[in-house]
């Protein structure tokens, strides 16, 4: 790979990693001395000189608490880096029902996928099938580095000698010296040993220790937050898809991170299945299945998968996406109601509601939008809720006095 091409990737990343942070403290300090960074972040890959930077860890969620170790955005422009380099080389490998991290094939694919599943098993509802939903325990806490490390860098050695999209050998098109060293660094850093701690130790109250890296057994452990992290929770996982699909033969099976189904027609076969995929997780990956997150139930009688409650023909967003919806709807709603809304608080709260009503066109809830729509009255001092669809259009004008 040559220096200037490295460079020119260099901004491509710093380009990806402020799509999503910009007016970001990090960001903002970054872009202050926006092209010295960038050359001296340049030069630290060039050299291999590159360290991963400290990160701030605090809790996210109230009913389900999560550790999040937020990567300082030097850090983020280095994970798009990687990313843009070797995600098109794991993408060869993944199946066509691993959800996760992948574009195009998010939550929406995912339960697309699931009611696929369903239809075709059960002759489209007209034979009995059942869904076995099974969980792994404290997944990012709990992978094991080394095994990681050795999986990624197999992969990418097994793909230097094919060609890309491109007609390039993988070997040519990328600096194998140079993602070799990247992935020791990343995956092989604890965040823990230099963190900036965000909140209070109640916080961290009621999370479970397996959930936590500051509890977890040396050389174990991902942040979650990471792009990259999520990245190689796929490829770590991808073991599991290939046993599953090609060693056990089962054709309609789906996984988003660490929530996987089988569907079949045959109760006995499909309990019988989950010694072995418990046996498969603790020798292959030293991964547990969770105890209490083990379903294995009639498809006809509805069965949940990522949000949503699928029955025959139809489906349904389960309560807790509703109270969650609702709650984001009623904070936006109280913060149009304050006045002090400029142009692009406002822009971005509509793209927030059309982004919950697109989501909800895909579901059976039209009188939950409805109410949605009744109950936050502020909405329609700055815009209208239009057409069946429920899409909202602000009114651009007057975004002129709440600016005031």
């Amino acid at each position: 790979m040559k220096e200037d091409t490295l460079l020119l990737d260099v901004f491509h990343a710093y380009y990806d990693a402020r799509r999503h942070k910009r007016n970001t403290h990090s960001q903002l300090e970054f872009e202050f001395n926006l092209e010295e960074n960038l050359v001296k972040l340049y030069e630290e890959l060039r050299d291999h000189t590159y360290k991963v930077g400290r990160s701030v860890c605090f809790i996210t969620g109230t009913s389900v608490k999560r550790e999040v170790f937020a990567a300082h955005f030097r850090d983020r422009v280095v994970h798009h880096l990687l990313y843009n380099y070797t995600a098109p080389i794991f993408e060869c490998t993944f199946i066509a029902d691993s959800y996760s991290c992948r574009e195009g094939m998010g939550t929406l694919y995912g339960v697309r996928r699931f009611e696929h599943h369903l239809r075709s098993c059960s002759n489209n509802w007209t034979r009995t099938c059942y869904v076995l939903k099974l969980d792994i325990r404290g997944y990012f806490m709990h992978i094991v580095r080394q095994k990681l490390y050795n999986q990624v860098m197999e992969t990418l050695r097994r793909y230097a000698g094919r060609k890309n999209s491109r007609g390039q050998y993988w070997a040519d098109a990328l600096d194998y010296s140079l993602l070799e060293y990247l992935m020791r660094e990343i995956i092989f850093n604890d965040p823990t040993l230099d963190c900036e701690m965000r909140g209070t130790s109640k916080d961290w109250e009621g999370l479970p220790k397996d959930k936590s890296l500051f509890h977890v057994p040396e050389g174990r452990g991902l942040p979650i937050g990471n792009l990259t992290s999520q990245l190689f929770s796929n490829v770590y996982l991808n073991v599991l898809d290939q046993f599953v699909k090609r060693t056990l033969g089962e054709k309609y099976y789906g996984r988003y991170v660490d929530d996987f189904f089988i569907i079949g027609t045959d109760r006995k076969r499909l309990s019988q299945l989950i010694p072995q995929l418990r046996s498969f997780l603790e020798k292959e990956l030293e991964l547990t299945l969770h105890p209490n997150k083990v379903f294995l139930q009639q498809a006809h009688k509805g069965s949940a998968f990522l949000g949503i409650f699928v029955k025959p023909h139809r489906r349904y967003l389960l309560q807790k996406i509703k109270s969650r919806i609702s709650n984001r709807m009623e904070r936006m709603n109280r913060c149009l109601s304050a006045k002090k809304v400029n142009r692009d608080k406002l822009l971005y709260i509509s793209c927030v509601a059309n982004s919950y009503m697109g989501y909800m066109r895909h579901m059976a809830c039209h009188r939950f939008k409805n109410l949605l729509v009744e109950r936050n009255t502020s909405f329609h001092r700055i815009g209208n809720f239009k057409g069946e669809k429920l899409i909202f259009v602000p009114f651009i004008k007057g975004i002129v006095p709440l600016m005031k």
